[in-house]
């Protein structure tokens, strides 16, 4: 995924930048990246490494540097940017929280019109160079920015950072990441995540709808185009990603979580002592199944925070594993002799769950139930960098549906239907592999209740398989 975080104001910009983007953190965890500008000194940009390291340390001795009363930042899991372009529309810097699955073919036909890429990355495209070179097709920024919605498949929200000091913000075709609009006295932001204003002494100003296009000065936002009816927003937001105190189209992240574990806890048969979570993103369905359940809310397993403050995933399995275990530190104290239910937002690899189950069991709990806030992943997604489900087989339900049918995309459609015996089976072989006392998701319809959207408004393509370019 990534994040990212822009604002124009009367003053200097970059505290507000600095922390705004910092704020995004959870969202990725491979590159950060600053750009301002001002005519003194034109456009400042710097990008750095955070693979070892977080955005605040690379960032904080550096920021001497930047001057200006308008900048951008990102936190992204894919390219290195800013990218700072000279063309026909001016010169601009540019940010995205993109996934362009159809970035060979683009790339093909962009050369095919002696188009040239100087961004290289271990020797791949920087797709923020690509979707600029989109956009510089076009004759206006409004239709440069079209031009990116009309040939990208998967998804694009972007900030561009103008010569005029201005900032113009463009959320996804189909709204499928969220960019937020925040203001205070003398500035406004835009944001992929609201949870980056409070601290800052913004609010909410409103949310952009899906391809909606607008420019935003210290005092006032122009809208350049209309936003579209049709949104197909990520559910994965509120379930995993999203940052507790985050809202998208009006709807709180914890209050989501703790109302799909209100609903599951209100009808879950299971006799347990306490209900746990799974931190950091279990926590909130956990204090709501507890509630719902009317059993104690316990902390039997703690994130050590002061080095593991936010998700890493290493791309070797190994060390995934690793990572995944090191993390949680379980409290003996709280599990001996327990019936325990643990809450968690997915189940993805179960390459976390193996470990935690194992370690519960050796000290001491003596049962273990989980309860999962979305249904199975059944489906790798074509539209957003959720990294986890590049490729299907990564899943742990293909690869029971491949030891079961022999093909991982045999009835995929009866696996991902609640109480079919196809899903049920699956559920079960999961539970036995791990260990599980019991093992429950909730349904998709609990979810999209929970998210308080229309059904026909939210992505749930990795549960359903249910698409739209």
């Amino acid at each position: 995924m990534g994040g990212f975080f822009g604002t124009v104001s009367k003053t200097s910009c970059v505290t507000d930048l600095f922390y705004g983007t910092d704020y995004n953190s959870h969202l990725g965890t491979k590159r950060g990246g600053l750009a301002t500008y001002s005519e003194e000194k034109g456009f400042i940009r710097s990008i750095h490494n955070l693979e070892s390291t977080y955005f605040r340390t690379k960032f904080e001795g550096e920021l001497d540097k930047f001057k200006g009363n308008a900048g951008i930042g990102i936190i992204s899991d894919t390219d290195a940017q800013p990218i700072i372009i000279n063309s026909h529309l001016g010169r601009f810097a540019i940010v995205t929280v993109a996934k362009v699955a159809n970035i060979q073919e683009l790339e093909e036909e962009l050369l095919s019109q002696n188009m040239h890429f100087a961004e290289l990355s271990s020797s791949s495209t920087n797709q923020t160079e690509l979707i600029a070179l989109l956009i510089i097709q076009g004759r206006t920024f409004v239709e440069g920015i079209e031009n990116v919605f009309k040939h990208i498949k998967g998804s694009c929200s972007m900030l561009l950072l103008t010569e005029d000091g201005s900032i113009i913000a463009a959320r996804d075709h189909w709204g499928r990441t969220p960019v937020v609009i925040g203001k205070k006295d003398g500035a406004y932001a835009a944001t992929s995540e609201s949870s980056s204003f409070p601290n800052l002494d913004y609010e909410i100003e409103r949310y952009l709808g899906p391809g909606e296009i607008v420019r935003m000065y210290d005092d006032h936002i122009d809208q350049l185009r209309k936003p579209n009816e049709d949104m197909q927003i990520c559910s994965f937001l509120w379930v995993y990603y999203g940052f507790p105190t985050s809202c998208y189209e009006g709807k709180n992240v914890e209050e989501v979580r703790f109302t799909s574990g209100l609903k599951m806890g209100q009808t879950d048969e299971s006799e347990v002592d306490c209900a746990c979570g799974i931190p950091d993103s279990g926590v909130g369905m956990a204090l709501g199944y507890a509630e719902g359940k009317g059993v104690p809310y316990h902390r039997a397993i703690s994130k050590y925070t002061p080095t593991w403050p936010r998700s890493f995933t290493p791309s070797n399995q190994e060390m995934r594993s690793l990572v995944a275990k090191m993390k949680l530190i379980p409290n003996r104290a709280m599990l001996q002799n327990k019936r325990l239910l643990f809450c968690d937002d997915s189940i993805v690899r179960g390459t976390q769950l193996r470990d935690n189950v194992k370690i519960l069991y050796d000290y001491g709990a003596k049962e273990v139930h989980m309860r999962i806030a979305c249904p199975p992943l059944i489906y790798a997604c074509p539209f957003v960098g959720f990294s986890a489900s590049k490729n299907a087989l990564e899943l742990i339900t293909r690869r029971i549906i491949k030891e079961l049918e022999g093909d991982e995309n045999k009835n995929l459609e009866k696996y991902a239907t609640t109480g079919s015996p196809e899903y049920e089976k699956m559920v079960s072989i999961i539970a036995e592999r791990f260990g599980l006392s019991s093992l429950k998701f909730n349904t998709l319809e609990t979810l999209i209740e929970a998210i308080g959207l229309p059904k026909c408004k939210v992505c749930t393509h990795c549960f359903d398989g249910s698409s739209h370019f």
